[in-house]
């Protein structure tokens, strides 16, 4: 039995983390043989999962490969690595093993028949539990001893210290920090010399600074449907069509963090990014010119707007904070804005406010197997990595891909390490 105040040896595996990538790297390495630990800083896992399911739990998406691996960026080659060894197919069938069974939605979304989070978690928790994972709780990470592997973590019961034969950390990245994922790794990471890229912001609504007036009758209007213009990063202009919502300080919903990334970019290299808006898409601008060019008759603007142009509401009210009286009272540009309405992004929402984060640790710092080639035996996970991709499930599918790629590395070289073995 260990002295007191001297760390607890585990035989196996500690992973520390309890969302997705944590529990499927648990999974993997307890069905390889290895003795596992998950230490979670909540009082229960899966928070995040559960919330992110709130409305219904996006699993994964039916796109095809390549397609669906191009939805990461500049990580497709990676991804699509890791997502050949557990993809969208392969994450339906983990599910159908737990008792839940999915379909494909309208827009490609894969849900759960009952769209819920909370049953197939338990279902999944209760399995590890069954195949003798063991969960502690309440357990806050502090990083590691000056021994370098000894693990301290922060309890209520004050701090405790054990030394595992390998570790897998699969902390989250630095968005939804009252749900634990709080980017409090990094330093600790970094100071064992592991390379990290600063979090950001990702799948995030943007400032555009309205005037007081428009913020105060128009926050949380929808805008749909429209057309969303904007220059890439390489200098071509894309345009896609979706929903989005103005908010009390800019714009955001489903459409925009679509866009996140190359917005976000852009802000952070120029200074500010444009979106522009098809606020009309069903009519064309030689339309537009012909209706609004009609004799108003006496009419005010604003209802001239919506008999000819169907245009009312939250889109008249960003015409009046793109153009000037002078512009307003000129149809040919007002037909010209509602086809093509600017928004100057300022800057995006704060990292706390956004669905998730890009940056984390570097996959150049990982090996194949995501092992830290700075800290042998200790492997890492799930969104903490330096990826991002779009809501829609692609998200979801790439923490347990990745999860699963950890889980078997770590148990291979658990194997390779144990007393006796080949190194």
């Amino acid at each position: 039995m260990a002295a007191p105040g001297s760390p607890s040896e585990l035989p196996g595996l500690a992973i520390i983390g309890g969302g997705p990538a944590g529990l499927m790297a648990a999974e993997v390495a307890r069905a390889a043989g290895v003795e596992v630990d998950v230490f979670e800083g909540k009082g229960s896992v899966g928070r995040k999962f559960l919330i992110a399911g709130k409305g219904g739990l996006n699993l994964t998406h039916a796109e095809p490969m390549p397609g669906f691996a191009r939805r990461y960026g500049a990580r497709e080659q990676a991804l699509a690595g890791w997502l050949r060894d557990f993809g969208a197919d392969d994450l339906r069938e983990w599910a159908r093993g737990l008792g839940v069974e999915t379909y494909v939605g309208s827009s490609d979304r894969v849900f759960p028949l009952d769209r819920k989070a909370a049953p197939l978690l338990r279902g999944w928790v209760r399995r590890l539990k069954d195949q003798g994972v063991r969960f502690h709780v309440q357990h806050r990470w502090l990083g590691w001893d000056d021994d370098g592997t000894t693990l301290r973590f922060d309890t209520p019961d004050g701090e405790r210290r054990v030394r595992p034969a390998a570790a897998v950390l699969a902390l989250g990245g630095g968005s939804w920090p009252q749900l634990g994922s709080d980017g409090a790794w990094v330093p600790l990471l970094a100071g064992r010399g592991v390379e990290v890229a600063p979090l950001l912001p990702s799948n995030c609504g943007f400032d555009v600074d309205w005037s007081p007036h428009f913020a105060a009758r128009h926050a949380g209007a929808p805008l749909k449907p429209v057309i969303a213009h904007w220059i890439g990063a390489d200098g071509r202009e894309h345009a896609l069509q979706g929903e989005c919502v103005a908010t009390s300080s800019g714009i955001e919903g489903s459409l925009v963090y679509a866009l996140s990334v190359p917005l976000r970019d852009a802000i952070a290299r120029d200074g500010q990014a444009t979106l522009w808006l098809d606020l009309v898409p069903g009519r064309d601008l030689a339309r537009l010119r012909r209706e609004l060019g009609r004799p108003r008759n006496g009419r005010s603007l604003s209802e001239h707007l919506r008999r000819q142009a169907g245009v009312d509401g939250v889109k008249a009210a960003l015409l009046r904070e793109v153009l000037d009286a002078a512009s307003l009272a000129d149809m040919d540009r007002v037909a010209a804005a509602l086809k093509r309405l600017p928004l100057r992004l300022q800057r995006p929402r704060p990292l706390a406010e956004a669905i998730s984060s890009g940056g984390g640790v570097r996959l150049e710092a990982l090996d194949g197997g995501l092992m830290a080639t700075a800290l042998p035996g200790v492997f890492c996970a799930g969104e903490m990595l330096d990826w991002e991709a779009p809501t829609g499930g692609y998200l979801l599918t790439a923490c347990f891909a990745s999860g699963l790629r950890a889980g078997r590395a770590a148990a291979a070289w658990l194997r390779a390490h144990k007393p006796g073995g080949h190194r």
